[in-house]
């Protein structure tokens, strides 16, 4: 697949709209995707405003996280964040591309912008977690050498972990 120069990767700040935006449609498709799943219904309107009220990226601030996000055409198109958990470990979260702009090579310009960030801030491994519905996510990372783990947190949502040594 060629990736077209149309993409661009940038940090952003978490509280700017551009970030809030993307969040909103990042919450209201992971959880709508599990609601059905489990549930068969759509997540609740005052679920989704209370999960992103909860959720609002500080984890992803200067000097320990970035928050980045990828540009297609001039127009934000998706999000991946990163933190620094420890001098050798930096956890990769929220990778997310809205719906129009998928299959298009942004998804591994995300990861790739957020492994780059982590070895700046001396990160020699990335891990991340995700759920077992989110079967895109899985393949990306494997494609993008994550090897599938035990668990490394207690995230109730969390199917499956990986990591990557960046070094």
């Amino acid at each position: 697949m060629s990736v077209s120069t149309a993409w661009t990767v940038a940090p952003e700040p978490v509280d700017s709209p551009v970030a809030a935006a993307l969040w909103r449609e990042y919450y209201t498709e992971v959880s709508d995707r599990w609601y059905l799943l489990h549930e068969g219904r759509r997540t609740d309107p005052a679920e989704l405003e209370q999960e992103i009220a909860a959720g609002k990226g500080d984890r992803l601030t200067p000097p320990r996280g970035l928050l980045l996000v990828a540009w297609y055409e001039g127009a934000p198109a998706g999000s991946a964040g990163v933190r620094l958990l420890d001098a050798a470990t930096a956890e990769l979260t929220r990778v997310f591309l809205l719906p129009g702009a998928r299959g298009r090579g942004g998804a591994a310009l995300l990861v790739a912008a957020a492994e780059e960030s982590a070895r700046a801030s001396g990160a020699t491994r990335m891990i991340l977690d995700t759920r077992g519905d989110l079967v895109e996510a899985r393949a990306l990372y494997a494609r993008l050498g994550y090897a599938e783990t035990e668990p490394h947190n207690d995230d109730p949502y969390a199917d499956h972990w990986f990591t990557k040594n960046l070094s």
